[in-house]
């Protein structure tokens, strides 16, 4: 049976073969990832595939498609041979992904026509700052909620067309494909039947117009690419089609699809205007959910769509930390003063305090809300009684100093304070981060008994589109705390803390010099 999004065929497709779960793909930048959730939301199985990254000169970063593909393929069917269960067990399959990277392929062969840019790829910077030059930051900014950057997927595309003229020819014909990775993995899936996105991965292009829920044809005008080559934009949360039977062995309902970071803010369950998650990663992602309202930053932030769920469209502030997680790998690695991540709580822990030492962990620059790329890492404070654990305390307090600032310009910009803040990704089992961050906000750290947020809010998509779970509010019953971390010291310690980093973040900028 083919479901071609009439709902009550689907409702008779769904009784008849009673499934138990919702499978998620999470496919990411170094791996692809499988996980299968009951209906209470507790994980099934999991299984994770990596796959090779190609880095053909420097600053350039390159996945081979069929390899996302493949590794993507490959955990599914680990996955789903894990939990015990057939593939008609699956109520429906729900995509989160890596949202900027841009894929190429042939529309009747189905072959990429040139290796996916990734989205860390800066080869495109020049073609950025030409467009800097030429005055588009204002209309860019106010169409997409975005800053010209060759971080989105827009002038990856432009570069790829360009790279050889028959490309562009076969575009404006029709024969080239464009699409991040969920666009990818569901033509893969549907074996060329569908060529769609939703719409948070949309606005990460910088071809979408956000307002008015369109690409747009001046944006594509400016950077030559043809609308032919672009997907169908849908919902977040709908019957986008099934996939082929030989894949998994029986036809599941694709119907859910979110960006990385706003599957994450929702499975959080951010579901209300000024709710606020943090993902603690090798950076961090900080991301607002503004309601129904567009936010334009006037701090550096990027505006975005947070999803759109039964026709209602939430809209959410973005603030990216380029070094948090990674300034722990950095200390195990470079100064080898911990062998393993998970020291780092235990060697901090056995100071009361930093010593008075700041670590500005600006090895690559700093992100928001400083936006200095020629900043560099420095330590502050260091006397001769300081030792190991200062310095991994002003480690680890860095990663809370850096999302302090980015929350604080959000709160600048949507003119009021957060209440509580939501956490997620693997720092934040750190107790002694996260109470610390709790000091810096004067406000609740949260952190769910479920940290698979990302791959959990594309579950709840998928499950709301097919009925497995019936509405939001059988969301709600399913999302549990762990541990809540609330302010204990007083703030007049904290503010005397917070003005130290910021001396420090002060002394740190502008230190590459340019020629």
């Amino acid at each position: 049976m083919n479901i071609t999004g009439d709902f009550l065929s689907y409702q008779l497709f769904n009784h008849l073969r009673m499934p138990k779960y919702i499978l998620s793909l999470d496919a990411g930048t170094t791996s692809s990832r499988a996980i299968i959730f009951d209906q209470k939301a507790k994980i099934k199985s999991i299984s994770q595939i990596e796959f090779p990254q190609i880095f053909p000169k420097p600053g350039w970063v390159e996945h081979n498609p069929e390899d996302i593909w493949e590794s993507q393929l490959k955990a599914t069917k680990e996955c789903i041979k894990k939990a015990g269960i057939k593939s008609e067990d699956l109520a429906a399959i729900g995509i989160t992904n890596q949202r900027e990277t841009a894929i190429l392929w042939d529309r009747k062969s189905g072959k990429p026509v040139y290796n996916a840019i990734v989205w860390q790829d800066r080869r495109t910077s020049g073609i950025c700052d030409n467009l800097k030059k030429e005055g588009w930051e204002t209309v860019v900014k106010d169409k997409t909620g975005l800053v010209i950057d060759a971080y989105f997927s827009a002038t990856k595309i432009k570069w790829i067309l360009e790279s050889d003229e028959k490309l562009m020819k076969r575009a404006e014909d029709g024969d080239i494909l464009f699409g991040t990775v969920d666009t990818w993995l569901i033509w893969k899936m549907t074996n060329g039947k569908k060529h769609i996105t939703d719409v948070t991965n949309a606005s990460r292009t910088m071809l979408y117009d956000i307002r008015e829920r369109k690409w747009d044809k001046h944006l594509l005008e400016l950077l030559n690419i043809p609308e032919e080559i672009l997907p169908e934009v849908k919902s977040s949360s709908d019957l986008y089609g099934v996939t082929e039977k030989e894949i998994f062995g029986s036809e599941i309902p694709i119907s859910g699809i979110l960006g990385d970071q706003q599957a994450a803010l929702f499975g959080q369950l951010c579901l209300q205007k000024g709710m606020v998650k943090n993902t603690y990663g090798t950076g961090c992602f900080i991301v607002m959910n503004t309601g129904e309202k567009f936010v334009k930053s006037e701090n550096g932030l990027l505006t975005t769509l947070a999803w759109e769920i039964d026709g209602k469209v939430n809209y959410a502030l973005e603030g990216s930390v380029f070094i948090a997680g990674a300034v722990v790998q950095w200390l195990r690695d470079q100064l080898h003063i911990i062998k393993d991540s998970s020291e780092v709580e235990k060697l901090a822990g056995k100071v009361d305090d930093n010593g008075d030492v700041y670590f500005v962990p600006a090895f690559t620059g700093l992100g928001a809300p400083h936006w200095d790329q020629y900043a560099r890492g420095a330590l502050f404070g260091l006397t001769r009684g300081s030792n190991d654990s200062h310095i991994a305390r002003a480690a680890l307090e860095s990663i809370a100093y850096q999302t302090y600032d980015v929350i604080q310009t959000m709160q600048q910009d949507v003119g009021h304070d957060i209440l509580e803040l939501r956490v997620d990704g693997g720092a934040c089992s750190n107790n002694l981060l996260m109470q610390f961050q709790s000091e810096l906000l004067q406000s609740e750290v949260i952190r769910p008994r479920n940290i698979e947020t990302t791959a959990m809010g594309a579950a709840f998509a998928a499950g709301l589109a097919v009925q497995f779970w019936k509405d939001i509010h059988a969301l709600k019953e399913l999302w549990g705390v762990d541990k809540k971390f609330s302010p204990e010291f007083d703030f007049t310690e904290v503010k005397q803390k917070i003005h130290k980093w910021h001396k420090a973040v002060n002394r740190a900028k502008d230190w590459e010099e340019t020629i």
